[in-house]
């Protein structure tokens, strides 16, 4: 590891942990001043970004990134405006920290109060979408944690210049730069540092793909909380409404097919299979869908390519579609207990006691009755915004906005008592 690379890092945790001091106390005035002023200057500086964007977007053109990425990768006038919105949503949520989750008073007189407190110094490591770096920043400083930010070498250009953009804000609102650092090298090294940092580093949040999840579980010292990848299932039952159906499975794979809520694989009970699927097939392929399936699935619509049996647990994040038919709803749990991601999957049926079987022993973030997956959300849940979809249970699971930003505290008060 470069002994430059790794002197840097340790020097931003070390800025960010005293920020970090500086934000416990700061109260929620000066947060929602340097988000505001985030905003303005986003706007104002929005040509510079689009043009640093577009540097990172030729780059991964050349370089043969995949359609999806690439759109991720992609700044707009239109993502800059929700970018901006964003943060002027965040500055306008109620601030988590110092907020009373549960208070009581003993038999000895003390008075016990249980409240929401900053994690402290949140490093978070991600891929290709720039605009986790304002959704990070917005909601880490929200809820008064310092925050260092590495994403992904594709996206360096933008994220160095939203960098500047937000210390720029902080520096408006009299907060310490340090309070949102982003690390500007793509040299993976950086990520090696980091997570080594775990007497200055509180969290880790690694958003991204299964590469990088596991590499993150398996170097850091520091506790994680994954956000990893979305292999989401539809599972339409012997007694879904087929209409309804075949809207939700279009809506949750075609809508946005490159982000985690989306489904990649759909199940289909035996008795609606050849009601359902070609019309459901015919308009995917009419949406540009590369249609996959088991045996069942191809011995009743020609031209599905097979599905291999590893493939059923890949995050196709792509216009693709594996599909399944299955005979019963307990076939459909347990296929996607085994390979599901533990993110969002969904059940459509009219039958009240196979839909609470479906809910209560799926074991992922979100389960569905009736509904797309992509309303797995921040925003779509009200939360606000998000840092991401926790697929772990431990501390956060699923969307991870402010409240799930913080630990807590027992404040214990007293008027002399000893135990005796």
């Amino acid at each position: 590891m470069s002994t430059d690379i790794a002197s840097m890092v340790k020097e931003a945790a070390q800025a960010a942990k005293a920020a970090a001091g500086v934000l416990r106390s700061a109260g929620r005035a000066p947060k929602d001043r340097a988000l505001l002023a985030m905003a303005r200057l986003l706007k104002e500086g929005q040509a510079g970004l689009l043009e640093a964007n577009a540097k990172d977007v030729a780059a991964a053109g050349k370089a043969g990134m995949a359609k999806a990425m690439l759109e991720r990768l992609t700044l707009t006038p239109a993502k800059v405006d929700a970018m901006v919105q964003g943060l002027r949503e965040v500055a306008a949520l109620p601030d988590p920290a110092g907020s009373l989750v549960e208070s009581r008073e003993l038999a000895n007189g003390l008075k016990l109060s249980k409240v929401r407190v900053p994690l402290g110094v949140v490093g978070i490591i991600y891929e290709s979408r720039p605009n986790v770096t304002v959704d990070a920043a917005s909601l880490c400083l929200k809820s008064g944690n310092a925050t260092i930010l590495r994403g992904g070498s594709e996206a360096v250009n933008s994220n160095v210049a939203l960098g500047a953009i937000i210390q720029a804000g902080l520096r408006e609102a009299g907060l310490p730069e340090a309070a949102v650092t982003v690390i500007g090298t793509p040299d993976r090294a950086a990520v090696n540092a980091l997570l080594k940092l775990d007497s200055l580093v509180d969290v880790i949040i690694p958003r991204g793909g299964h590469g990088l999840i596991r590499f993150v579980l398996e170097n850091s010292s520091i506790p994680v909380i994954r956000h990893d990848i979305g292999n989401c299932h539809v599972y339409v039952d012997a007694s879904a409404d087929l209409k309804m159906a075949e809207d939700i499975a279009f809506n949750a794979k075609v809508q946005r097919p490159g982000v985690c809520n989306a489904m990649e694989h759909l199940l289909v009970h035996e008795k609606v299979a050849k009601a359902l699927l070609p019309g459901l097939f015919a308009r995917y392929r009419q949406a540009g869908v590369e249609l996959r399936g088991d045996a069942a699935v191809q011995a009743l619509e020609k031209g599905v390519k097979p599905v291999a049996e590893g493939e059923w647990s890949e995050e196709y994040l792509d216009l693709i579609v594996g599909a399944k038919i299955v005979a019963s709803v307990d076939e459909a749990i347990a296929h996607i207990n085994t390979y599901g991601s533990q993110h969002s999957d969904a059940i459509i049926t009219a039958d009240a006691a196979n839909a609470e079987k479906f809910l209560e022993q799926v074991d992922s973030a979100a389960v569905y009755w009736n509904a797309s997956t992509r309303f797995t959300d921040g925003y779509e849940f009200g939360l606000g915004a998000e840092i991401g979809i926790s697929t772990q249970k431990l501390h956060a699971r699923g969307p991870m906005a402010l409240e799930e930003l913080c630990s807590v505290k027992w404040v214990v008060r007293g008027t002399g008592q000893v135990r005796g």
